[in-house]
């Protein structure tokens, strides 16, 4: 099933016939969406095993779906070889190092007048508790990996930098406010917090792993926040 939040940001885009690319493909959402919109080839490109195991299975039946492991800082697409370009909830997860060159790969493979549509999460409230979720995950991260988890970019950000690159920016729509932070979501931010721990010093790690413990018993659920989708366009040749 494709969530609304994929619908809604696919519903001005012109899809159908289309060559596209769902950048980060997670769990297949927008590679189905996508192709329920008429798609003539899709290629789902994640760094992810599992992810890509996951949408390989959601798509197989479908002919037009190609699902691609690789770094999204260096697809193996050709140059200007795709129409539509999606990345629905992935720029959170990228530093700004990678954002950066995320984006200028993303410019590499997209034809002229390609489009692209950008969908994610402004920051969270100061009074929201995923915020606290937020930061353990990120401070485990940080002291694990030398870099944080999640970085919320405000959609201003996003504009001025895909501008930045050459796109034009033609749309911002709110698909979620306030966001629905589910006790599945909670649990998953929290897990991920956990794992991190492991790979810590048992003296700074068992202090994290307490006040993941503590977030877990006290918070099931959260709404806050606001999810956006923006849509550019590349200059066509002239």
């Amino acid at each position: 099933m494709v969530p609304t939040t994929v619908r809604e940001a696919l519903a001005d885009q012109p899809v159908s016939g289309a060559v596209c690319l769902e950048a980060g493909a997670g769990v297949g959402n927008t590679t189905e969406g996508l192709l329920a919109a008429g798609a003539e080839r899709v290629y789902a490109v994640t760094n992810d095993p599992e992810h890509a195991r996951t949408t390989r299975e959601r798509v197989a039946d479908d002919p037009r779906a190609a699902v691609c492991e690789a770094d999204l800082r260096a697809t193996p697409l050709p140059d200007d070889s795709i129409e539509v370009v999606t990345a629905h909830g992935l720029c959170n997860v990228l530093t700004p190092a990678a954002l950066d060159a995320v984006v200028d790969e993303l410019t590499r493979v997209a034809a002229p007048g390609a489009r692209l549509v950008v969908d994610d999460y402004d920051p969270l409230p100061p009074d929201a508790r995923m915020r606290e979720v937020v930061a353990v995950e990120n401070a485990a991260h940080a002291l694990a990996d030398a870099e944080d988890a999640l970085t919320f970019y405000p959609a201003s950000h996003l504009r001025r930098l895909l501008a930045g690159a050459g796109w034009t920016f033609e749309r911002e729509t709110t698909l979620l406010d306030p966001v629905p932070w589910t006790t599945t979501h909670v649990r998953a931010h929290l897990g991920a917090a956990r794992a991190a721990t492991e790979r810590l010093p048992d003296d700074v790690g068992v202090g994290l792993r307490g006040r993941i413990d503590q977030l877990d018993a006290d918070l099931e659920r959260e709404d806050a926040g606001r999810m956006y989708s923006l849509a550019f366009r590349l200059p066509a040749v002239a």
